[in-house]
């Protein structure tokens, strides 16, 4: 049997590599495992031999020490991979076949996955509606920053490639299609992004430059990136968003106008989540921040899209309000404005076979826009420290060097 190595959460600040069990068609006790959810049995899921995963900022949040994920958490949920093994109910997947792997696990059987709101399915996670791979509170799945991973449900789950040789020449797009692009698109979809729409997205990691490409593929006139890194900034511009620093006094709305003429946008996404910080020279973290600044610069009846994560506990919070997830949101502003927003997990399987399209046929190139960076999976310990430091990359690790040069 092979073996398995896999990056595992060791404390605040450190991720290690370590060797796992090689996984089977069963959930077994471990970190972050629910005791419900302990000896489930899965002949409906697939084994994978993992051709890439990448490192999220979602992730990143949990190794800062941000969350409640207990040590020795196996991460990851961004998974694309080879199918090794099939379970006895699986009938539509077959071995051999390159997928890429939602990171929302959905059931397909309950209400929520039949209205297709898979990022809130109501069987997976005995805790709450939603799940995830290697993640905090999310049931226990175990994550795909690994060398082999188990995925449940596997016909409802798997996106399978139609051409195994074109998957492989364009798995570096493709590896997106687990979570960043879906997650950053669905962010300018919810916003109302369109033909000629004025858009802007706060935050210029992975995510908000995923929403800002999204939202060029949607037809924005101008798309308008805020971050407080020049790097991140800078990759931003390569494709052709505008910019604004955040560091500066100058107000949102003051840059904006600068750009636009009027100082608000038709669209806004918030791609920062609950780490936020406030605007100006030595601003602090302020959680509220992007969702009270989007709503100000956002025009009347406009919309909110906010993949950004926010959590319901917060070891590290600013305040006792923020650690139970409460914040200080001007919610009369966007109502005296007719707003809306919408939160929550990404439903990747309403969008991903259309991205999937869109990258094989030349439309979109988000890997160049997120600055996609292949490193082995032992290197990853040093990427994580990498991405926390801020650098303008999309890390994606390569378990068993497949990915092409």
């Amino acid at each position: 049997m092979a073996g398995n190595k896999a990056v595992t959460y060791i404390g605040p600040g450190k991720v290690e590599v370590h060797s796992i069990d090689y996984p089977g068609l069963v959930l077994k006790d471990g970190p972050g495992v629910h005791p419900a959810n302990v000896g489930r049995e899965c002949e409906h899921g697939v084994i994978l031999k993992v051709v890439s995963t990448n490192i999220c900022g979602s992730d990143q949040h949990m190794v800062r020490g941000r969350t409640t994920a207990p040590a020795g958490l196996v991460l990851g949920h961004e998974i694309t991979g080879e199918v090794v093994e099939v379970g006895r109910d699986v009938e539509f997947i077959k071995v051999g076949d390159l997928c890429s792997v939602p990171f929302n696990i959905a059931c397909g059987r309950c209400r929520m996955c039949k209205e297709g709101h898979t990022g809130v399915c109501l069987n997976v996670n005995p805790d709450r509606p939603g799940s995830a791979y290697g993640y905090v509170d999310m049931g226990g799945w175990v994550g795909g920053q690994a060398e082999y991973v188990m995925v449940p449900y596997a016909d409802w789950n798997l996106l399978k490639f139609p051409d195994r040789d074109q998957a492989l020449e364009k798995i570096l797009d493709l590896t997106m299609l687990s979570d960043i692009f879906p997650t950053g698109y669905h962010g300018a979809v919810t916003a109302g992004v369109t033909s000629g729409s004025t858009v802007y997205v706060a935050g210029a990691g992975p995510v908000g430059l995923a929403a800002a490409h999204s939202a060029q593929f949607l037809g924005a006139s101008v798309v308008i990136v805020g971050d407080m890194n020049e790097a991140r900034l800078a990759q931003a511009r390569s494709f052709g968003c505008e910019t604004v620093d955040l560091t500066k006094d100058a107000s949102l709305a003051e840059q904006i106008e600068q750009i636009l003429g009027v100082p608000e946008v038709d669209a806004a996404v918030d791609a920062v989540g609950f780490e936020a910080r406030g605007h100006g020279t030595g601003a602090q973290e302020a959680p509220a921040t992007v969702l009270n600044s989007i709503m100000e610069i956002t025009r009347a009846a406009g919309r909110l899209g906010i993949p950004g994560l926010y959590v319901t506990g917060d070891p590290g919070a600013v305040d006792d309000a923020a650690r139970v997830g409460s914040l200080s949101i001007r919610i009369g502003l966007g109502w005296a404005k007719s707003q809306s927003f919408t939160t929550g997990q990404c439903p990747v399987m309403r969008y991903h076979r259309g991205l999937m399209n869109a990258i094989l046929s030349d439309r979109v190139r988000i890997a160049e826009a997120v600055n996609a960076t292949v490193i082995p999976l032992d290197d990853a310990p040093r990427a994580y420290a990498e991405f926390d430091s801020g650098v303008a990359r999309k890390f994606v690790i390569d378990p068993h060097g497949m990915v092409p040069a």
